[in-house]
C-alpha cells in the first residue's frame, strides 16, 4: 500500500498567525482509504527550496500532495517548483483559462492579466477543475508510477476538489485497504513510565503501529492497524489492546478520545451527582475546564476562587488556626477547602486545589507543590500532595489535571 507525504506551501504558514489545517483534513481522508501519511512539511514561497523538497519526497514516497501556492502572484510558486522537480515544461491550458475567465464574468469582475498564470499546466498533468475558486488543481503520474497532486490552499476549495476530483481517482488507483485506530488517554503517569510498562507488548508488533503522545499530565496512546479489510484490522487490534489495557488498568480514563473533563462529566451525569470546586493556585482554571464541556450544568454546581487566606476563611470556613499552623499550601487546608465548598453548595462532591505556582513561594513550600482535596456526601475526604515541574502555566494545568483525575477515581470507588 502506498504511503503519502504532504507539503503545505506558503511563507505565511511559517509565522504565528496562520495554521495549516489542510494537512489534518487530508490525513483523515487518506487514512480512510488505507493510505498512511508518513511525513508532513511546511515550505515557504521559494521555488528552489520547494523544488528540492518535492524531488526528495518523490524519491522516498509514492504519493506527494501539495496544498497552496497556486494563486496568480509571483510568490505562488508551486506550479514552477513541481515542473522543475519533474523536469517538465508548462503550457497555458485553454480549458483552464476559459474556466477562470468564466468565473470572473459570473462575478461581474474584470480579470487581471496576472490571473492567466493560474491556467499554466505542467506537461502530462490532468487538470482538476475548481468551481469554488480560480486556481485549478493538477494530477500527475510520473514515469515510475508515483503520484503528485497540486491542490489549492483555501480550505473550502481544497476540500471540494479532494472530494470531487481526487478521492475518486485514488479509489480507482489504490488496492482496498483500511486503517482502524484505538485511542487511549491516560492520567497519572509520565510518558517514560507508560512506555516502560507497555513496550514489552507493543514492540513485538509492526502492525498495529504504536504512537505515544505526551501532554501536561495527559498521555495519549494510538494503535493503528492497516489491513485489506476492516475485520482483519480489528482482529490485530483485538490481539494487542487487551494486553495494554491489562497493564494500564484504571489509569486509562478514555478510549474514545474524550478529554478528562468530558469523561468526568459523563461519569457524574451517569450517577446523577454534582460537584463544586474551590480553587486557590489555579484561579478558576478547574471550573473553566469543567464548564467548557457542553451540558456541564447538569453536574457542575459552581465554585469559589479563594486566592487569599481571608477568602478561604470567609467563604469556605477554613480555620485561621489551621492556616497559621500548616500554611495555606497544606493537606489540612486542601481538606477543609473541599469539605467547605461541598457543604456550602450542597454538591455531592467538593474538589479543592491549593499550591505554589510560582515564580516565588508565599508559603515556604517549594514552587510546584500542590495539594488536591476531594470530599463527598458520605463523609469521605482525602487530600494528596503533588510536586510538579514546569513554569507557572504548566503547573496550573497539571494541578487541574490531577484534581480531575482524583475526582474520577473517587467517582469510580464510590
Amino acid at each position: 500500500m502506498p504511503d503519502a507525504e504532504i507539503l503545505a506551501v506558503g511563507s505565511e504558514l511559517l509565522g504565528t498567525q496562520r495554521l495549516d489545517t489542510n494537512s489534518l483534513y487530508l490525513t483523515g481522508k487518506l487514512n480512510v482509504l488505507g493510505v498512511e501519511v508518513v511525513q508532513k512539511c511546511v515550505v515557504g514561497d521559494d521555488r528552489a527550496r520547494l523544488a528540492n523538497e518535492i524531488a526528495a519526497a518523490l524519491k522516498r514516497t509514492e504519493i506527494v500532495i501539495l496544498s497552496g501556492g497556486l494563486g496568480p502572484t509571483e510568490d505562488d510558486v508551486t506550479r514552477d517548483a513541481v515542473a522543475a522537480a519533474l523536469g517538465r515544461t508548462q503550457y497555458q491550458n485553454a480549458d483552464a483559462l476559459a474556466a477562470i475567465e468564466e468565473r470572473f464574468k459570473r462575478l461581474n469582475r474584470k480579470m487581471a492579466e496576472i490571473n492567466k498564470r493560474q491556467a499554466m499546466v505542467i506537461e502530462g498533468a490532468e487538470v482538476l477543475p475548481n468551481p469554488r475558486g480560480t486556481a485549478p488543481g493538477q494530477w500527475i503520474r510520473t514515469e515510475d508510477g508515483r503520484t503528485v497532486m497540486l491542490l489549492p490552499g483555501p480550505p473550502t476549495e481544497l476540500k471540494g476538489m479532494f472530494e470531487d476530483q481526487v478521492q475518486p481517482r485514488l479509489e480507482a488507483m489504490l488496492p482496498k485497504q483500511c486503517i482502524e485506530t484505538v485511542f487511549y488517554r491516560i492520567a497519572g503517569m509520565g510518558e517514560s513510565d507508560v512506555d516502560a510498562l507497555i513496550a514489552p507488548v507493543y514492540s513485538k508488533y509492526m502492525n498495529p503501529v504504536t504512537t505515544i503522545l505526551a501532554g501536561a499530565g495527559d498521555i495519549q496512546l494510538h494503535f493503528r492497524a492497516r489491513c485489506s479489510t476492516v475485520d482483519e484490522a480489528k482482529g490485530l487490534l483485538a490481539e494487542v489492546c487487551p494486553q495494554i489495557e491489562k497493564l494500564l488498568g484504571d489509569r486509562i480514563y478514555s478510549n474514545d478520545g474524550a478529554s478528562l473533563e468530558e469523561t468526568v462529566g459523563k461519569m457524574l451525569c451517569a450517577k446523577n451527582r454534582t460537584v463544586a470546586v474551590a480553587e486557590s493556585a489555579t484561579g478558576g482554571a478547574l471550573g473553566a475546564r469543567m464548564t467548557a464541556v457542553p451540558g456541564s450544568s447538569a453536574c457542575f454546581k459552581g465554585g469559589f476562587i479563594t486566592y487569599t487566606n481571608e477568602m478561604k476563611e470567609k467563604l469556605l470556613g477554613v480555620s485561621s488556626e489551621v492556616l497559621a499552623e500548616y500554611t495555606e499550601v497544606s493537606e489540612k487546608v486542601a481538606l477543609e477547602m473541599a469539605k467547605g465548598v461541598r457543604e456550602r453548595t450542597g454538591a455531592y462532591y467538593g474538589v479543592a486545589i491549593t499550591g505554589e505556582a510560582g515564580p516565588e513561594s508565599g508559603s515556604g513550600q517549594p514552587v510546584g507543590t500542590f495539594y488536591v482535596g476531594v470530599a463527598d456526601e458520605t463523609g469521605f475526604a482525602e487530600a494528596k500532595r503533588y510536586q510538579f515541574p514546569g513554569d507557572r502555566a504548566r503547573l496550573r494545568q497539571l494541578g487541574t489535571q490531577w484534581a480531575l483525575d482524583l475526582l474520577r477515581r473517587r467517582i469510580v470507588a464510590g
